[in-house]
């Protein structure tokens, strides 16, 4: 089909890896696992197909990326969320490497939060207004769970682009 972009060799799903003993530190392996399935998956996806909408609801894989940065920020830097929906939405003139490079930033952010983190039961960061804050342990077991989710959707649609499969 002419336009559609050369279908990407299938590559072998590699688990996460071994991390360092320890609750913190297994948990934040397998989120950084996920951060970067994600990125992976979506770096070499050409306009317009990485904005495209795969499904009914208008999920595409820029809006994933830009919705992930935006709930890292949420979550572990307390910076509020005024439109969740927007989070899914890429602005025109946002690009591929430029979303990229935000979701990396609030990755690294987020990093330097939970490595300054002494007890998992602790409160976690939250913006004003929002009620009690989960603890710890809870938002890197829900960013786990979240970053997977849409890892999973990210697998889907980048399979209907190319046919790409595996990680």
């Amino acid at each position: 089909m002419a336009g559609r972009p050369k279908r990407r060799p299938r590559t072998k799903d590699v688990g996460p890896g071994w991390t360092d003993p320890g609750e913190k530190a297994t948990l934040r392996g397998f989120l950084d696992y996920l951060r970067n399935s994600v990125i992976e998956k979506v770096a070499d996806v050409p306009e317009p197909e990485v904005r495209t909408a795969g499904v009914a609801s208008g999920t595409n894989l820029l809006g994933l990326v830009k919705h992930l940065a935006a709930v890292e920020r949420f979550y572990f830097l307390g910076e509020p969320i005024t439109n969740l929906r927007r989070t899914m939405r890429p602005a025109r003139g946002e690009t591929v490497e430029g979303l990229i490079t935000c979701y990396r930033h609030a990755i690294a952010e987020a990093n330097e939060v939970i490595d300054a983190w002494t007890g998992l039961a602790d409160p976690a960061p939250r913006p004003p207004g929002r009620g009690l804050p989960p603890t710890r342990r809870w938002v890197l077991a829900h960013m786990i769970e979240e970053t997977a989710r849409h890892a999973g959707h990210i697998d889907i649609l980048r399979e209907q682009i190319d046919g790409s499969t595996g990680r």
